[in-house]
């Protein structure tokens, strides 16, 4: 699509494209320490880090880690929460040209014993309330080193002491934050005691991978996706230019999103440290830790995604507390509804767009202009040096003009070079040219503006009609007494498949699942009413509030999901 019609609706300032330096993830971040070294880059809990202490502690751990004997190319497992010490270790990896692995802290023995089977990390920096699982898994893995790491140490001096206290209340938060890792190395204690890496050590070149980012695998068995330097940088600099109003050195970014998520990773990692930001950091999202915080430290820049501005905005509206620092907001991993972006847009008098990608882009692709030509209900338009084709989702040689429904592919320097030891996998996705097939269907207007209208793989055909899920879900969203919704396709007796409603109806509401069928008749032809209708207490979702609809399809095929259908 060489016309690039979406470059008129950029916001003022923005360019056609970034020249992506020849650098490494680790000399983006030793510029930002020299330009603003006095300046604060970590605050956790009111503890601060400035810019210099920073690289000061990453070159410290890298020596630490070096140690350990990580070398370049080594894979690192990081199964951490939001916390200074995953910053120093991100860091610190990539200064010896090893590779990051991000892993959920939370995540089942099972789940973490396929990916680090996977990847092959011989070391592992661990939250050390997590340890024990990772201990449980390591003799079916390549593990030989755990590092554990207490989140406590990275408080201020009065939070720790009054973590210590004999009561109840402290012990419990205590508990919360930190707990015993038998036969783990210190992360502190190895930090602490090592000198700085020699300055001569080999540096990572841009090409060098930095990064194996697992997919969410929603849709099956999660893959690592590799991430170069470059293809993080590019992402870190195609999100500066998508928001000329920024000042380097003079934002505060809320890390409200996990760091281990891609999402929260670029958005955090990467590109608040590109522009000198200092970053706010949360274990995980509590609304009230969040605006106690803006009161000490007010967010200018907050990544998220709605339910999180939703509940901020709601509840910053009934206590009073003031949100007109957050000039800009960006939302991502799921629709933006309209409604929650003027609610957000009302209660901090700032703008609040929606943008799109994916593990694979590194992940930011299209957003929203940061301006009033955003247009809620879309993804927006692509990025700086970002290439779309709209085209046959069964021929993707085939294009598919403006209007036209087809699967998106994508092209630029933030697409990834293909999936961890995966070559099938890899080829499945990555076509000659680079373009990459996104498995999502959309449509796209002719000025350019992108709308996402399901995944291929959610794709339910009944009856021989296309039924989208998400343009379902929409439907019964709108029937009063109706909370939430997800819909999957089922198989039928013939062969066929058959579309299911997962509901969560409101307190107090009187809808049953035949009442949630007769009212949404009112919003959708025959085929497309769910032939079954589930009432359920809550859906399963991703720690960055994303549903998984696989986890309902296998919730509803089973005896207990089959028995509650209507």
């Amino acid at each position: 699509m060489a016309e690039q019609q979406w470059l008129s609706s950029y916001a003022p300032g923005v360019p056609a494209t970034v020249d992506v330096p020849d650098e490494s993830l680790f000399d983006m971040m030793e510029h930002s320490a020299a330009r603003f070294a006095p300046q604060v880059a970590l605050d956790f809990y009111g503890s601060t880090t400035t810019y210099a202490a920073l690289a000061d502690q990453v070159v410290q751990a890298a020596e630490a880690l070096r140690r350990l004997g990580v070398e370049k190319g080594d894979r690192v497992a990081l199964v951490l929460p939001n916390c200074p010490q995953h910053v120093v270790a991100f860091y610190a990896v990539l200064r010896l040209g090893g590779i990051v692995v991000e892993h959920n802290p939370l995540y089942t023995a099972g789940e973490l014993r396929h990916q680090l089977a996977d990847h092959g990390a011989e070391v592992a920096v661990v939250w050390d309330k997590v340890v024990p699982t990772v201990q449980e898994v390591a003799p079916q893995t390549s593990l030989q080193t755990v590092v554990a790491v207490d989140l406590t140490a990275a408080l201020p001096l009065a939070k720790r002491l009054m973590l210590r206290l004999p009561i109840a209340k402290a012990r419990a938060a205590r508990a919360a934050m930190t707990g015993p890792a038998p036969g783990a190395a210190r992360w502190e204690r190895l930090v602490s005691q090592s000198p700085p890496l020699d300055p001569d050590h080999p540096r990572p070149s841009s090409g060098d991978v930095a990064l194996l980012q697992y997919t969410g695998g929603t849709t099956g068995t999660p893959k690592g996706a590799i991430l170069t330097h470059r293809n993080l940088r590019a992402n870190a600099l195609q999100g500066r230019a998508w928001v000329p109003g920024l000042v380097d050195g003079e934002e505060t970014i809320y890390a409200v999103l996990p760091l281990f998520h891609a999402y929260g990773l670029t958005l955090c990692l990467t590109f608040a440290m590109s522009i000198g930001a200092t970053l706010v950091l949360f274990p995980r999202f509590d609304v009230d830790q969040v605006l106690e915080a803006m009161k000490r430290r007010a967010a200018t820049f907050l990544p998220a995604v709605p339910p999180i501005y939703q509940r901020l905005a709601t509840t910053a509206r009934e206590r009073g507390v003031d949100l007109t620092s957050v000039r800009f907001g960006i939302s991502g991993a799921m629709a933006l509804p309209r409604e929650v972006a003027d609610l957000w847009e009302r209660e901090s008098g700032g703008l609040l767009v929606e943008g799109y990608g994916m593990t694979e882009t590194s992940p930011v692709a299209l957003g929203n202009p940061v301006s009033q030509a955003r247009r809620v209900g879309t993804v927006g338009v692509p990025f700086p040096s970002t290439e779309i084709r709209i085209v046959d989702p069964d021929d993707p040689s085939v294009d598919r003009g403006p209007g036209e429904r087809g699967e998106l592919l994508l092209r630029g320097p933030q697409v990834f070079s293909g999936y961890w030891r995966q070559p099938e996998a890899t080829a499945g996705v990555l076509l000659p040219g680079g373009w990459l097939r996104t498995g999502d269907i959309v449509e796209m207007a002719a000025d350019g503006f992108v709308t996402v209208v399901d995944r291929i793989k959610e794709l339910i055909i009944t009856g021989g009609f296309n039924v989208y899920p998400s343009e379902v879900e929409t439907a019964l969203r709108q029937i009063d007494g109706v909370a939430d919704v997800a819909v999957v396709g089922l198989p039928t007796e013939s062969g066929g498949e058959e579309v299911v409603a997962a509901v969560v109806l409101e307190p107090g509401s009187r809808l049953d699942a035949e009442g949630v069928r007769a009212a949404s008749r009112e919003y959708l032809t025959g085929y497309k009413v769910p032939h079954r209708v589930v009432i359920v207490e809550e859906l399963p979702r991703s720690l960055i509030g994303k549903v998984l609809h696989r986890q309902v399809r296998e919730s509803l095929l089973s005896p207990e999901g089959t028995a509650a259908t209507a």
